[in-house]
């Protein structure tokens, strides 16, 4: 039973991901000509990643508390979509297909700048390094 709670949960986080209605801040990601736009929940990215959350913390508007739009150039948009998918949004489809290490590698994990994802990639990689 919680299985299915957390798999329908996982789900729903999924679709608000992908709904494009109700998003309160924008992610432009990598770098022109390859450069694209995320709409995002700043709720999720500030609980879910405390490198986003730094980010986000810095980005406030003084007028109206809004969040100004937020660029990140340093990651490909490929790889962040996986982030976004798997890591903040928990998505639980297989990431097999996936070159992780690329991905940490590619958004920060030689600065820290993502210690809870390189914990969590270390413990992943020392159980099956297969």
């Amino acid at each position: 039973m919680v299985e299915n709670y957390l798999s329908k949960l996982s789900q729903n986080l999924l679709d608000v991901l992908n709904d494009e209605e109700f998003y309160d801040i924008i992610i432009e990601v990598g770098k022109n000509p390859y450069v694209k736009i995320f709409r995002t929940h700043v709720v999720i990215l500030y609980y879910r990643s405390p490198y986003l959350k730094r980010i986000l913390s810095t980005n406030k508007k003084e007028n109206d508390r809004t969040f100004a739009h937020i660029k990140l150039s340093n990651i490909s948009s490929e790889n962040f979509s996986i982030i976004l998918r798997y890591i903040i949004y928990g998505g639980n489809d297989s990431l097999e297909e996936c070159d992780v290490l690329d991905i940490i590698k590619n958004f920060g994990f030689e600065n820290n700048s993502l210690l809870e994802l390189q914990k969590f990639y270390i413990d992943l990689i020392s159980k099956d390094p297969d």
